[in-house]
């Protein structure tokens, strides 16, 4: 008998109370055993192998509707697409978040083509006259670009090259400090793309479990806990004053004190960008549109009590819809009115953002199926079964830090390793009493942390192409200072784990800075800061 039909049995004859009903379905799922952690087990296998989180997610949900359904093929593939595919995009606040997404998309499509960014940048570098004054810029320009991680090197990038240039800094340092700006950055931000793919998938494990706490609160609470993005940004105005660089980093600065070459002989430069097009125009089209944004979200959850209150999850999307919409009206006006581009450019750019989440989309959708399907087999219960007595709770956030920035380092993916481990972490840490924002912050900062590292990260081959240097450079000068951040990540979470505390990213940071000024001392290079601003 299938199991859906003994549920409807019990209901219908025995009229056993929705909490029985809950405790049958458990005990009926969750009896897969080690079948259970196959789809997962089959996801990480091809993201590794292949680099396609898609295929992975795809497979590993056809893999679990394959035993629920007793091996039918034809049924598994019906099932798939009718049951959880389609079922995913009924929900309505599936649907709430993927509009949302879209609209995102499209707005931050028109920031990059507006040309805002590149007026504000060239303003701001009038004043740059020294070696650590171009990278505090450079880094601060890569925050206020927070809206799109992939819009930060190939705006930042390719407008600091020549003040870089200029000042005698590496492309590879340029690379670093736009390449930490970006991801680390944007996975902060709870109103971007970012914070609504990863809201989405905590409301969908909150849903499971009965937690009325809201996705946005969990959110804000764990980030304190996503201390390696924390401290990622938090780096480079350390390196910056203190002027030290050691390994890879130093042999390039070295390279372009001494002799003044740009390049190693063997380098071969990137320069692929999406701002093809762009051109130079005011900086109020970055400022005004954001400031649209601002005012249409707080003004349309202020009377809520937004912030001080927890709003409706549908309240929350629907103003953030509503923002976004109205700033890229607003966008597009100005963009037409100062003659950067025609009405119809402007809205082919806007249809043409909008267009690009669709992987984005298809990624979340098969995240939310492969939960369900996680869920209908029992497989955190399999895990917590296997793992209860064995792996202490305190240490759930260290070692899920690790296992994410494998698997992000491995798939150069940090959002197909949130969708592949925040159904699995959560759950885990409710059932075993571990700190649950230290978690999930855990969970954010691992992907960050391998897709920081990771060569075939989007993020790090635009953060090479933005600046206008050679990919594997970019790479071996920027890994020795993400693993001496990953490092101090890695006890931050330790504390975190025994003590819950928020205050573990301090410690953190502490240790980081510690960790930096020792390898300085013995095996960094003092690089000159002297004033350029006269040079040719």
């Amino acid at each position: 008998m299938e199991n859906d039909e003994l549920f409807l049995l019990l209901q219908r004859d025995y009229e056993e109370s929705d909490e029985r009903i809950n405790l049958w379905r458990k005990y009926i799922m969750t009896d897969y055993g080690f079948l259970s952690v196959i789809p997962v087990i089959l996801a990480v296998t091809i993201a590794i192998k292949y680099k396609n989180v898609v295929l992975a997610l795809f497979a590993s949900v056809l893999t679990g509707v394959m035993i629920l359904v007793n091996y039918n093929p034809i049924k598994a593939v019906t099932e798939t697409i009718q049951t959880y595919l389609f079922g995913q995009l009924q929900d309505s606040y599936n649907a709430g978040v993927l509009v949302l997404l879209v609209f995102i998309g499209g707005f931050i499509a028109l920031m990059e083509k507006s040309g805002g960014a590149l007026a504000f940048a060239s303003k701001a570098s009038k004043v740059i006259k020294s070696r650590a004054k171009v990278q505090l810029a450079a880094w601060i320009g890569g925050i206020i670009i927070f809206f799109s991680d992939l819009g930060t090197p190939l705006i930042i990038g390719p407008i600091f090259e020549p003040l870089f240039d200029k000042l005698k800094v590496s492309k590879e340092k340029l690379a670093y400090i736009i390449d930490s700006t970006a991801s680390p950055v944007a996975v902060l931000v709870p109103f971007i793309g970012w914070g609504v793919y990863i809201m989405g998938l905590i409301q969908k494990e909150y849903e499971l479990l009965g937690i009325t706490e809201s996705d946005w609160t969990a959110f804000i609470k764990s980030i304190p806990f996503n201390i390696y993005s924390i401290l990622a940004v938090l780096f480079v105005p350390l390196i910056a004053f203190a002027g030290y660089e050691f390994s890879a980093m130093a042999k390039a600065e070295k390279r372009v004190q001494e002799t003044g070459e740009k390049y190693w002989k063997t380098s071969r430069p990137m320069r692929k960008t999406d701002t093809e097009g762009a051109v130079e125009s005011k900086s109020s089209l970055i400022f005004v549109p954001l400031f649209v944004l601002f005012i249409t979200l707080f003004g349309i959850l202020a009377p809520l009590g937004f912030p001080f209150t927890q709003v409706p999850g549908s309240a929350f999307r629907g103003a953030l819809s509503t923002g976004y919409l109205l700033a890229a009206a607003v966008l597009i006006a100005m963009m037409v009115y100062y003659k950067v581009k025609s009405f119809e450019e402007t809205f082919s750019i806007y249809l043409g953002g909008m267009a690009k989440m669709m992987n984005v989309a298809i990624i979340l959708v098969l995240a939310w199926s492969l939960s369900a399907v996680s869920k209908e087999l029992g497989t955190s219960a399999y895990i917590i079964s296997i793992t209860d007595g064995n792996l202490p709770a305190f240490l759930i956030p260290a070692v899920t830090f690790l296992i994410g920035a494998v698997l992000s380092f491995a798939t150069g993916s940090s959002w197909g390793t949130y969708a592949i481990l925040m159904p699995l972490v959560i759950p885990m840490s409710v059932a075993l009493g571990a700190p649950l924002y230290a978690s999930i912050g855990a969970v954010l900062a691992g992907g960050m942390f391998g897709d920081h590292c990771s060569p075939i990260s989007d993020t790090t081959i635009l953060a090479s192409s933005g600046a206008g240097c050679d990919h594997v450079d970019h790479v071996k000068t920027q890994l020795p200072y993400a693993l001496m951040n990953g490092g101090a990540s890695f006890i931050g979470y330790l504390l975190a784990g025994i003590t819950g505390s928020a205050l573990s990213v301090v410690v953190s940071f502490a240790l980081l800075v510690t960790l930096y000024l020792v390898t300085s001392k013995y095996k960094g290079v003092k690089i000159s800061d002297a004033d350029y601003s006269e040079a040719a």
